[in-house]
């Protein structure tokens, strides 16, 4: 669910120190763009945009298993079909990872 090799560049890449500051603003940004693509859910191309943004941002942090769902979505939304993946399923995976990595962070970083 969680790509920790992705998790531990990013550390490596931005420091320590700044890593809780890059945290906070990923899940300010992707509880953001659910909420959007929720209200547009029936807009392939606002189901394109958000599931790209999403797509970036979960790659971004390692959040793999929903990079690949919102990877799914955003192909079939740019093929007209933006009900293949919804909002609540982006929003479950989300949860799911969330609770892997912020249970399991504090350990991995002390390691």
């Amino acid at each position: 669910m969680i790509d920790w090799m992705r998790v531990n560049e990013l550390v490596d890449e931005i420091g320590a120190e700044d890593f809780d500051e890059v945290v906070e603003l990923f899940l300010m940004e992707v509880d953001h763009a659910i909420g959007l693509l929720e209200e547009g859910a029936s807009n392939p191309v606002v189901v394109e945009e958000q599931l790209h943004f999403l797509k970036g941002a979960a790659l971004n942090l390692g959040f793999e298993t929903m990079a690949q769902l919102c990877n799914k979505g955003e192909k079939a939304a740019a093929a007209r079909r933006p009900d293949v993946v919804s909002a609540e399923e982006v929003r479950q995976i989300y949860a799911s990872s969330r609770a892997q990595f912020e249970r399991e962070l504090p350990k991995r970083l002390a390691a």
